[in-house]
């Protein structure tokens, strides 16, 4: 039997027990440093496998670390379990039908993703018992990717820094390796403070929080023109200071996030941005406190371990699919629009005329991925490799009602748990070949030319800042 094999089979024997976990993160669908119950089941299962496990690391309620083994070298695996706001939908069924108007959902699959790396964990633990293999395996769980970066928190205070090789991967649409750099991100609130007064009888004594925020609105558009094209900058007003016209607004806030390829050039955007604030600021008479709520640094690839994944890829193959799984596809597909069922097909003409991928895409290294995680902050500090594996049909955006109505489907499981074997051959790899782990090392030396890991969250960013 093959390592690939005995690995395939020990998660195969957990099958039942791993969709569980899943499908019951999935009804959780708690959103990020609020995943109690998410967190609780997932370090419970831990412990049911064997593993030592620490709650509360790095200060969060919700991260912790699951532990089997001791000494080097040490294989971490990345999971994540936070839901999206506002995406609450039922589960396998192809129409939108919130289980709970303005509810929370998993609309981006992170019930699957902190469960497939939690495959990975007990089936390389499982290999290590059974045939006496040296090393440390953990389990990250780390809260928090879709808003605030609890990664980023966790590598601030080292809990990383010990650690060989770090693996994650993503459920999406097609099988692949996610060669691809990222954008660093700033979580920003601009919250201005004026003078309430009525806006009939006495504007004039009035300082309008609101004309602030529209007015800073229209200065970063303006600043678009004059950063690097790569640079992305968007905002949405969370406070507009109430909802009656013959009151001029006190209090009023606006959320950005401003993105570029490296942090140094994500700080320089950030503070022309603060300048611009200030300026608003002036022209209404109010005043304005700069929170930065969280950072996220780029994702640093590495092709030394994503080459080995890649080769555990092509030996594992991707799931086959049942009758009932390709209707069920074909039927999400068809709420699609056109150019969304387009997209996959695009990047790979053997998918063309499918519902489901079912070939992994050729590798590719050093792509670009115009969005962010903090998956970026662990990436600098040790050598990272991600995998996608199909867990949705063909076309579907994330953060959709589609994703989360996929999301309980036998679909969705057999994409997760192949994610876990492909994880767990690719530790294997590198703990039963330590000359993997030095050149990764030397890789992300070279690829940081110079640089070391800073974190971009300040130091008075104790701990991200839960808003209602």
């Amino acid at each position: 039997m093959t390592n690939q094999s005995r690995l395939s089979q020990i998660i195969e024997d957990k099958r039942e027990k791993l969709i569980e976990v899943s499908n019951q993160i999935w009804q959780y669908a708690e959103t990020g440093f609020e995943e109690f119950k998410s967190a609780e089941l997932l370090c419970q299962t831990l412990a049911e496998e064997g593993f030592e496990v620490e709650q509360g690391v790095a200060n969060i309620e919700t991260a912790f670390i699951g532990s089997f083994g001791n000494g080097k070298p040490v294989i971490a695996f990345l999971g994540e379990f936070d839901a999206l706001t506002g995406l609450s939908q039922n589960g396998g069924i192809t129409q939108p039908n919130p289980q709970q108007i303005g509810g929370n959902g998993h609309g981006c699959g992170h019930n699957l993703l902190g469960t497939g790396s939690l495959a990975a964990a007990i089936a390389l633990r499982d290999y290590m018992q059974e045939n006496n293999i040296t090393g440390t395996v953990r389990y990250y769980g780390c809260p928090g990717e879709e808003i605030g970066g609890g990664k980023t928190f966790m590598a601030r205070e080292g809990i990383f820094n010990d650690v060989d090789i770090a693996l994650s991967w993503h459920p999406g649409t097609t099988n692949n390796i996610m060669s691809v750099a990222t954008l660093a991100c700033y979580e920003v609130y601009f919250k201005f403070k004026g003078k309430s007064a009525h806006a009939a009888a006495s504007p004039h004594l009035g300082r309008s929080a609101l004309d602030a925020v529209e007015l800073m609105n229209i200065g970063v558009n303006y600043l678009r023109e004059h950063i690097i094209p790569e640079a992305r900058v968007h905002y949405a007003i969370t406070n507009t200071g109430g909802s009656s016209p013959n009151v001029v607004q006190a209090e009023a806030e606006v959320l950005y996030f401003v993105r570029a390829p490296r942090v140094s050039q994500t700080e320089d955007i950030y503070q022309r941005i603060c300048d611009i604030a200030r300026g608003a600021a002036l022209m209404t008479g109010t005043e304005v406190d700069i929170d930065l709520a969280s950072a996220l640094s780029n994702v640093i690839p590495n092709t030394t371990l994503e080459q080995v994944m890649y080769e555990n890829f092509i030996k594992l193959g991707t799931p086959s699919y049942t009758d009932a799984e390709l209707q069920f596809a074909e039927a999400i597909r068809e709420t699609l629009s056109e150019e969304e069922k387009k997209m996959d097909v695009q990047r790979n003409q053997k998918l063309a005329g499918k519902a489901i991928a079912d070939v992994i895409d050729p590798f590719m290294s050093d792509a670009f991925m115009a969005g962010s995680t903090d998956v970026g902050d662990v990436s600098w500090i040790v050598p990272t490799a991600q995998c996608m594996t199909a867990c949705e049909p063909l076309g579907t955006p994330l953060h959709t009602w589609q994703i989360v109505a996929t999301g309980t489907t036998s679909l969705a499981h057999k994409g997760m748990l192949h994610a876990g074997k492909i994880l767990a051959a690719t530790a294997l790899d590198v703990l039963q070949q330590p000359e993997l782990i030095e050149q990764a090392k030397a890789e992300l030396v070279d690829r940081r030319a110079g640089e070391v890991y800073t974190s971009p969250l300040p130091s008075d960013v104790k701990q991200y800042k839960i808003r209602s």
